[in-house]
């Protein structure tokens, strides 16, 4: 089952996408798909909070930063992943190192298939995005370009999910599917 959790900036995503990558496999096999580079102390004590946060559910923790299909050989077949976050692993590939600070044009697409081949894969895996792009202010074209992109790759992920998922002001509101009891 592929599940996708959408919502806004710290409302609880991570905590919820764990618990339902837990109901999903009871029998454990789960794998924490850790996409952030941490920039700053804030990161780094967000990062700390999400580890705390999972000890003792049986996560075992998977940095991966870029191409994300490449965690499906480090895991068992049977694995639940959860990847902790779309949004982080997108903007890790629009800028890696090698490209001096320009986006990296490849990117989007570059994503798309990495997680499209990891929830074709994957026994289980529960995506965790955010969903920055509905307000109506326009800003720069940099941030116009990311939340486009971002959008696009949800809206991936959504076609190849049976459950969709936006977490709003503390509402859970299913879009598609729902989680097994």
């Amino acid at each position: 089952m592929n599940v996708l959790i959408s919502g806004g900036c710290k409302n609880g995503k991570t905590s919820f996408a764990q618990d339902i990558a837990v109901k999903l496999s009871p029998e454990g096999n789960r794998y924490y798909v850790a996409t952030m580079i941490p920039y700053d102390g804030e990161d780094r004590e967000r990062i700390a909070r999400h580890i705390e946060d999972r000890a003792g559910m049986g996560f075992a923790t998977l940095e991966v930063p870029r191409n994300i299909a490449s965690c499906l050989p480090l895991a068992k077949p049977d694995a639940t992943f959860l990847v902790d976050s779309v949004t982080a692993l997108l903007l890790n590939e629009l800028f890696p190192e090698t490209h001096n600070g320009e986006a990296d044009p490849d990117a989007v697409d570059r994503c798309r298939t990495g997680l499209r081949k990891l929830a074709e894969g994957a026994k289980n895996a529960v995506f965790v995005t955010d969903y920055i792009y509905s307000d109506a202010m326009r800003y720069d074209e940099f941030t116009e370009n990311y939340r486009a992109s971002l959008a696009a790759l949800d809206c991936a992920l959504a076609e190849v999910c049976d459950v969709v998922i936006e977490l709003c002001a503390g509402n859970v509101i299913f879009h598609k599917g729902g989680i097994p009891e």
